[in-house]
């Protein structure tokens, strides 16, 4: 038996595209579809996704970081690169390059957004966002970072659905925030009719100003009453500076209000001394109050309570001998006879 010759790659996908979906359709009291081969067949095509247009917008946004990171900033990247289907990865950076060279990369991967993670010390996450080549960029401290699997929230939404930017009205207030609310914008905001993207809008992507600084959070929105469930992650960005390039270049705004990772690690070593210090000060006092002799009282304190001082006497000096004391009954007898005027007899 002859083997069945196969046709070309060309040739079949021409066959494949001129497959047609073809249904007949007569009309009756039934409602019942017949085929037949005469007439009264018609054709229907599949109708075209909604999602389909031109393409227009083409912001690419480059997501990758440092050496050095931890395991819940690489979970942070993966997530953020699943809810951004605009998004591109790269191979991590060396530590001794230079941030300028994070612009090389984005031209050779045809990105004009950046978002790029630098670890340090490996206990401080430091994240640029940048507009490539021209600026400005941002960078931010990421504090209180939490992941989509470590969350386990209830919300979900359809993986590449663009999302709502939700903003603070303070966005709207200052300079320096209105210009990161338009960076966020052009960076976390999915471009129309992008391949990758799907037709829906079931998610919200929320930047809230608290504490001076910049509260992440991302929610799904239920059909039923239209209300938000969270789904993760959720991060805070505490802004350093803003410069005029891209990841470098004259500094636009500086936090007066940021204070370095190292100079709080720093306040509270010096506070835990202090504490330690008088602690052992304390016991050094208590070490020599019990070296102290004590004193033994060979008289009673009480012995004194009663007694009242006496007054003082004048002290008088006698010049002459003080004169013979009379007898108890001579004197008797001198009165006597000054009261009567007549002599007894002494006995």
């Amino acid at each position: 038996m002859a083997a069945a010759k196969r046709k070309r790659g060309s040739e079949a996908a021409g066959e494949r595209k001129t497959k047609k979906e073809k249904r007949t359709e007569n009309e009756g009291e039934e409602g019942n579809t017949d085929t037949e081969r005469g007439g009264g067949s018609t054709e229907i095509t599949v109708p075209p996704p909604v999602s389909v247009g031109k393409w227009k917008n083409k912001e690419r946004v480059l997501v990758f970081s440092s050496r050095g990171i931890n395991f819940r900033t690489r979970h942070l990247m993966q997530d953020l690169k699943t809810m951004m289907p605009h998004s591109k990865a790269d191979t991590k950076m060396d530590r001794k390059d230079k941030l300028f060279v994070v612009n090389e990369v984005c031209e050779i991967k045809n990105c004009n957004k950046c978002i790029f993670f630098e670890a340090k010390k490996n206990m401080d996450l430091y994240m640029w966002v940048s507009n490539v080549p021209h600026g400005p960029s941002a960078k931010f401290l990421v504090q209180n970072v939490h992941t989509l699997a470590e969350l386990k929230m209830t919300g979900n939404c359809l993986k590449g659905s663009r999302p709502l930017l939700s903003f603070d009205p303070k966005f709207d207030k200052e300079p320096h925030y209105a210009l990161l609310k338009e960076l966020f914008t052009q960076t976390f905001s999915t471009p129309q009719y992008h391949p990758k993207s799907q037709p829906f809008v079931d998610h919200v992507l929320t930047f809230t100003i608290a504490d001076k600084r910049i509260w992440f959070r991302n929610y799904q929105i239920i059909e039923e009453d239209a209300s938000l469930v969270e789904i993760g992650p959720r991060f805070v960005l505490n802004l350093i500076k803003i410069f005029q390039g891209s990841f470098g270049g004259p500094t636009l705004y500086e936090n007066p209000h940021f204070q370095s990772p190292n100079m709080c690690r720093r306040l509270m070593r010096m506070e835990k001394a202090a504490r330690q210090k008088e602690r052992q000060m304390v016991k050094e006092i208590r070490l020599e109050k019990r070296k102290e002799v004590k004193e033994v009282l060979t008289e009673d304190v009480t012995d004194d309570v009663f007694v009242t001082p006496a007054e003082e006497k004048p002290k008088e000096v006698e010049h002459e001998a003080p004169r013979p004391s009379k007898s108890k009954k001579k004197k008797k007898h001198f009165q006597i006879m000054a009261k009567t005027g007549k002599r007894q007899k002494w006995r």
